[in-house]
């Protein structure tokens, strides 16, 4: 007797044997066999006699049914050229190209190739741009953009200190007998070199303060010139011909660049910037100082941006861990050589 007929001997022993004690339970209990098990080799018998209770053979890999594996790499560059589609939009670009494959499948391959969802193949067209030289679609780049933070702010791309600047307004709080307080800051988007001044109003004059006194004046003394100032949409940028903001930047020659009005969250170095001068600096020294001037405020601050531009690295892709003020005094250096 061969195995497979053993096996089947063996489950014909518990049909048997529930026949006679007239409880299948108990004849599963007393076999180790759970009922579902019972009832479809019971179906089996009853169709087939004993082949039926013998093992079926095992599908062989190649099922006729399987994805041919030129259409299985046709899907996955489909989803590496069109990152934002989803299954069923390839299934009917497939349909086009004459080759039939449901969503389903798509899915269930795009899994096995970990490219199963969309942030998915957002990492693996990022990790092939960053291995080989490709040229991205608009639609790619799009789509990168869309998601990568990193990559979103890269429309700001500098080739030197001071050929563009980012600029902002920061809601920083309220000083006892004072009132509400507002930091203008300007990030340099070479290297991220910062500015801030302190004031109680978000009025123009007060934009065209921290550029005056501090920002031109500083970027003189290093022998380089502002070029760009991008800016958001704010009453204190914009406005007519007249406005002291846009009036300033024309007389001094530097172009007035502003972010989209639908996507305001695009000028990202004076973002981050706002976020690590609230983090690192306003929110401690606010809670274990009292402030009676603005002043007083404003020359900590000075002294925080100190240790800012000259001390603190910045791990950015732009600096490498490099300080700010190495990044501007290199450039510096070179210019000079």
């Amino acid at each position: 007797m061969d195995a497979p007929e053993k096996v089947a001997r063996q489950r014909l022993s518990v049909l048997e044997l529930a026949e006679q004690l007239g409880n299948a339970s108990e004849a599963c209990r007393r076999r180790g066999m759970d009922r579902t098990s019972f009832y479809e080799w019971k179906r089996r018998f009853q169709l087939e006699g004993l082949a039926g209770l013998k093992d079926l053979p095992p599908i062989h890999k190649s099922h006729p049914q399987t994805t041919p594996v030129e259409v299985s790499e046709r899907i996955l560059a489909l989803a590496l050229d069109h990152p934002a589609y989803g299954c069923n939009r390839i299934e009917t670009m497939l349909m086009l190209e004459g080759k039939r494959v449901s969503a389903i499948t798509i899915q269930k391959i795009l899994n096995d190739h970990n490219l199963g969802t969309r942030y998915d193949r957002w990492l693996a067209l990022e990790s092939r741009k960053a291995e080989t030289l490709i040229e991205l679609s608009a639609e790619q780049v799009a789509f990168i953009e869309k998601l990568n933070p990193a990559f979103r702010e890269r429309h700001v791309e500098s080739a030197m200190p001071g050929e563009l600047l980012c600029q902002d307004t920061l809601f920083v709080g309220n000083l006892k007998g004072i009132g509400k307080v507002y930091l203008h800051a300007v990030v340099d988007t070479y290297g991220s070199y910062a500015f801030g001044f302190l004031h109680v109003s978000k009025q123009p004059e007060a934009a065209v303060a921290v550029v005056h006194n501090d920002v031109l004046p500083f970027y003189e003394r290093v022998g380089l010139k502002v070029s760009a100032i991008l800016t958001d949409n704010g009453r204190e940028f914009c406005g007519t011909d007249a406005h002291p903001f846009e009036l300033y930047l024309a007389l001094a020659g530097i172009e007035h660049r502003k972010t989209r009005v639908r996507t305001p969250r695009t000028n990202g170095f004076v973002e981050r910037f706002n976020g690590t001068v609230l983090d690192e600096f306003f929110r401690e020294k606010m809670r274990e100082t009292f402030y009676a001037s603005v002043k007083a405020l404003q020359d900590d601050l000075d002294a925080w941006l100190v240790h800012y531009n000259t001390e603190r690295p910045h791990l950015g892709y732009r600096n490498m861990g490099r300080r700010p003020w190495e990044t501007v005094s290199k450039f510096i250096s070179q210019e000079a050589e």
